[in-house]
């Protein structure tokens, strides 16, 4: 192969929570994110109890793709974006997240967007749950603490599954699951009670998320038996800080604690790793027996994943020297740059990671989340130079070719995050970007929310019309 496949995936990545804005209208609900305020960096967002008149909460607007879908869609068109992959506000759909019968404005609102993909041949990737559950699920349930949370979501899995047979053929069933474990909030609606033993906790929350999602799976396939249904992952890339044997040992302690969630995902069992480790933390998790078969019976077509930059793993806890990423702990390694906000650029790193997937588990691997945050300025004839993010994502694409050509692994797309500039999930800023396309909206919310084109822009769009050959 000297190429890559003429079907090769090529589009961007965005999340309802984090563009659409419109967070009351048309009878959504209130989501975990919508009690998010803004933070920035190295300042943590706060979770307030509801919504408090006075504070600013950045979702609640967002990047107002809510009200611009269609200009916004024709212009990854004009890309010649060949998928987008987005979320769907489970909050629009079942506002509180228990109820038995959907809202259908909010149903309508996704039809109307997918059509709209459609109609320029660009392909949906649908993240059913993407860091916006419903925020009732966590005042009357627990959130995913409580094993009634996958009742509700399979309710709202067919629900999509019914409606969108026809309009979307790749789903996700849950955004970067292994986030439950450490930042719970987001993708969990778990806030920890005062004594509450943490790891426990967590624990329990991804044994019910990992069974929901081998439920949906089975259930989907059963709807419409072309679905491609995958699991998404954050890819915690990594490497032993020396040769020391215990730097190493730990490094592969952290990577076995984080491929339990694909041992699930694609081969329907937990490894041998995992139980050893509840043991060793005297952790138990309640099971009902029919899990085991059910997450045989669910195991996904694809594996989805987040990568972003790399870290170094040490024995020695008491390095004060810790390296800035996508909500993974890690060290800095002394080899790489960093970007603004701290996250260190490897791209062969990527190359590495598509490598260990595919030696791994042997299916079919999609790079759905990957990009550079920096800080972009518009000049006065409305251009952004953005020469950074250019060279951030051609070394990306040059490693994405070497591990298909060179090393033999098989990848379906690759769809940068946030072509369209949106919220940070993690700090809540908008000076953050990452977009082919720039929003007018500083972190105070101020701005027209009108689009402007990148330089990025046109080299993607070179990039795609040549299939990779031209970057």
């Amino acid at each position: 192969m000297s190429r890559l496949p003429d079907d090769f995936l090529w589009g961007g990545a965005v999340a309802a929570n984090q563009i659409e804005g419109g967070w009351n209208r048309g009878g959504k609900g209130i989501s975990v994110s919508d009690v998010l305020t803004a933070g920035s960096h190295g300042v943590e967002r706060q979770i307030t109890d509801g919504i408090i008149e006075g504070l600013y909460y950045p979702n609640h607007e967002a990047s107002g793709f809510h009200s611009r879908y269609k200009e916004d869609i024709a212009l990854l068109h004009e890309m010649g974006f060949k998928c987008f992959r987005t979320s769907i506000a489970w909050t629009r759909i079942f506002p509180n997240g228990d109820e038995e019968e959907p809202n259908e404005e909010g149903l309508l609102f996704y039809d109307s967007m997918f059509d709209t993909c459609l109609q320029y041949g660009i392909q949906p990737i649908v993240t059913i749950s993407h860091f916006e559950m419903p925020y009732h699920l966590v005042k009357e349930y627990g959130g995913w603490r409580n094993r009634k949370l996958i009742d509700f979501y399979m309710n709202y899995c067919k629900t999509l599954f019914i409606r969108y047979k026809d309009k979307v053929k790749y789903w996700l069933t849950f955004n970067e699951i292994n986030m439950i474990i450490r930042k719970p909030w987001k993708p969990g609606g778990i806030k920890f009670l005062e004594g509450e033993n943490k790891l426990q906790t967590e624990y329990q929350a991804a044994h019910y998320m990992l069974v929901a999602s081998a439920k949906a799976v089975k259930l989907g396939k059963e709807i419409n038996p072309d679905f491609m249904i995958g699991g998404m992952f954050l890819h915690p890339t990594s490497y032993a800080a020396t040769c020391d044997p215990a730097d190493v040992m730990a490094h592969v302690k952290k990577l076995q604690q984080a491929y339990m969630f694909l041992d699930v995902h694609v081969r329907g069992v937990y490894p041998r790793s995992h139980y050893k480790f509840l043991e060793n933390n005297q952790l138990v998790i309640e099971t009902l027996p029919e899990d085991a078969v059910t997450l045989k019976e669910g195991v996904v077509d694809y594996i989805g994943f987040s990568y972003y930059s790399s870290s170094v793993v040490m024995a020695d806890p008491s390095n004060q020297n810790k390296s800035e990423g996508n909500e993974i702990s890690g060290y800095k390694n002394p080899l790489l740059k960093g970007s603004e906000w701290g996250w260190q650029i490897d791209p062969v790193g990527l190359r590495i990671t598509l490598n260990w997937l595919y030696d791994k588990y042997q299916i079919p691997l999609f790079i759905v989340e990957n990009g550079l945050g920096a800080v972009d300025t518009l000049e006065e004839d409305g251009g952004i130079h953005d020469s950074y993010r250019i060279d951030y994502l051609r070394r990306h694409v040059e490693e994405i070719k070497k591990a298909v050509f060179e090393d033999g692994v098989e990848v379906m797309g690759y769809t940068p995050w946030g072509c369209i500039d949106l919220i940070s999930a993690g700090t809540g800023e908008m000076k953050k970007r990452y977009g082919f396309i720039y929003v007018d909206k500083d972190d105070k919310g101020n701005g027209t929310l009108n689009r402007y084109k990148k330089d990025s822009f046109y080299w993607y769009r070179e990039c795609i019309r040549s299939n990779g050959e031209i970057i």
